[in-house]
């Protein structure tokens, strides 16, 4: 397969500007040092590393979709955009508003749209549904820390 390259570094902007958007929108808000955390809660830094490869390989799986001669990539592309728009409105809850509790039921929504969208991407493309394992396994580990930061700061 040819590589357009026009339409992958567009794949990969989307995602990681969106993202960093909303981290630019909840920065102000952002109390995460203020909170009470578990002993397994990175630091702060860690988060818009992870977060930028994590978008990166987002866009790379989506270019792969994009690119593809399916008649199911239509499919699968509107479950990544409803996943990625979910994934964004949870640091909204959390960090905007300290909905700490509609953070974690927001982010179980959002592993279950991911999990969907891992599959559907899967039918079309094994290696862009394994890009996104890492996303998968970085969000079942934020929902644990969301649940954790709840309770410890009711």
């Amino acid at each position: 397969m040819k590589i357009n390259y026009k339409r992958l570094l567009y794949s990969i902007i989307i995602p990681v500007f969106l993202g960093s958007f909303v981290g630019y929108l909840t920065a102000t808000s952002n109390n995460y040092s203020d909170l009470k955390l578990p002993s397994f809660a990175p630091p702060g830094i860690v988060f818009p590393i992870v977060w930028t490869i994590l978008y990166t390989l987002m866009g790379i799986s989506s270019y792969l979709i994009i690119q593809s001669d399916s008649y199911k990539k239509n499919d699968a592309l509107f479950i990544y955009g409803i996943q990625l728009i979910i994934n964004l409105f949870w640091s909204i809850w959390f960090f905007t508003f300290r909905f700490y509790f509609l953070a974690f039921i927001w982010i179980l929504l959002l592993i279950g749209f991911v999990v969907l969208m891992i599959k559907k991407f899967y039918e079309i493309s094994k290696i862009s549904a394994y890009l996104q394992i890492p996303y998968l396994l970085w969000i079942i580990f934020a929902s644990i820390l969301n649940l954790f930061v709840y309770f410890l700061n009711i």
